[in-house]
């Protein structure tokens, strides 16, 4: 590997054709990094990112909560990069909710297999890799809301809670294998998708996907090495 591989971050993003992930591919683009892209349709990253040089970047398909697809995922980006610097899990899900009481299995089921098990699946595909080299971040997006619940979002919040449960415990873990995992913890991000579903609220209150990129490029960064588990809430 030439030195100006080696000194080239190797960023791998889920969930990165949605907006955070377009603004986070593109903190790390203006940093030199070289990415390996991952949504469930490869043909929305295409179109989201039409010029970029896939001799150097990869596009890829995939199901986050598939722990056999992530891992032959992890597999294709490693023989490519050689390594996975950092890790970004943006991919997850969101929706509003039966009041707890009524809850269904079915919703239950799909925001904790988003949002949670999705970490799981992911991480397990690509921490060995870190911890064997003992360098690499992991960071997670999590949500303000995770640490109080609210009417109708009950198995969203619950979601979000156990990544962030997830999070400190695999830092602790990771930790003395010199890997450092945290998170971020945005209120309402300021999003095509959240001014639709949000039409009388004011954008100006929320946050910018460009600041939360800029943020998760800092725990990404040598600057964060001593935090593990945090959950850093994004405000206005």
């Amino acid at each position: 590997m030439s030195d100006a591989a080696s000194n080239t971050p190797h960023v791998l993003i889920t969930g990165a054709a949605g907006a955070l992930g377009r603004a986070v591919a593109q903190h790390f683009l203006d940093q030199g990094a070289r990415l390996a892209l991952v949504d469930h349709h490869a043909g929305r990253l295409a179109e989201v990112f039409p010029g970029l040089d896939n001799s150097q970047h990869l596009l890829l398909a995939g199901d986050v909560t598939s722990a056999t697809e992530m891992a032959a995922l992890a597999g294709q980006v490693l023989k490519s990069f050689g390594r996975i610097d950092t890790l970004v899990h943006i991919a997850g899900g969101f929706e509003m909710g039966e009041a707890t009481h009524a809850l269904t299995r079915a919703s239950w089921d799909r925001m904790m297999n988003l949002n949670a098990w999705s970490f799981v699946a992911v991480t397990q595909a690509v921490l060995p890799s870190m911890t064997e080299r003992r360098s690499g971040s992991i960071v997670a997006v999590t949500a303000k809301v995770a640490a109080r619940g609210v009417p109708a979002m009950a198995a969203y919040i619950a979601s979000k809670s156990a990544l962030q449960r997830l999070v400190e415990a695999m830092a602790a873990e990771a930790a003395p294998h010199g890997v450092n995992i945290n998170s971020v913890a945005p209120s309402v991000l300021d999003t095509p998708a959240n001014r639709q579903a949000m039409p009388d609220a004011n954008p100006a209150e929320w946050v910018s996907t460009s600041v939360a990129a800029q943020t998760i490029g800092f725990l990404a960064s040598p600057a964060a090495a001593a935090l593990h588990g945090q959950h850093l809430t994004l405000d206005t």
